[in-house]
């Protein structure tokens, strides 16, 4: 039986060994999954980044993975810009469509404003609240 050790750090060459070991074990069935990132940061006028949009495309689909934008940026359709930006550039890496979670209290109405339709939900995740899986067609 084999011993295992469970961490709460580690280095990119784990991260980039179990991935590996992921998608040979897929890319028979699905093709390569060529994840790339695909991020906007919105930088104060120092340059420290103070917001922006986080995700990853591949599997020709685009993951939000954060979406933020600073209390004095907000209802300047800054928000909405960072999301066009993203979808745009995930349109042109060939993706076929987004998905992204949020949870009750955060940004549904926004992404459902923007075409995105609730899949799933997890209740009590965190408890008191509900995890919303979104998704929308690309292309």
């Amino acid at each position: 039986m084999s011993v295992f050790t469970v961490v709460d750090t580690a280095e990119r060459s784990v991260f980039d060994g179990i991935f590996s070991a992921l998608d040979a074990a897929s890319r028979p069935v699905i093709g390569p999954a060529e994840p790339r990132l695909l991020v906007i940061p919105i930088r104060d006028g120092s340059g420290a980044v103070t917001g922006g949009l986080w995700g990853t495309t591949l599997f020709r689909w685009f993951e939000i993975e954060m979406l933020v934008v600073p209390e004095a940026m907000r209802q300047q359709g800054v928000g909405s810009a960072l999301l066009a930006a993203a979808e745009a550039e995930a349109r042109s890496r060939g993706c076929l469509g987004a998905c992204v979670d949020t949870l009750s209290f955060q940004a549904g109405p926004f992404y459902a404003k923007h075409g995105y339709a609730l899949f799933g939900a997890l209740d009590d995740c965190p408890p008191g609240h509900r995890r919303l899986f979104f998704h929308k067609r690309l292309a």
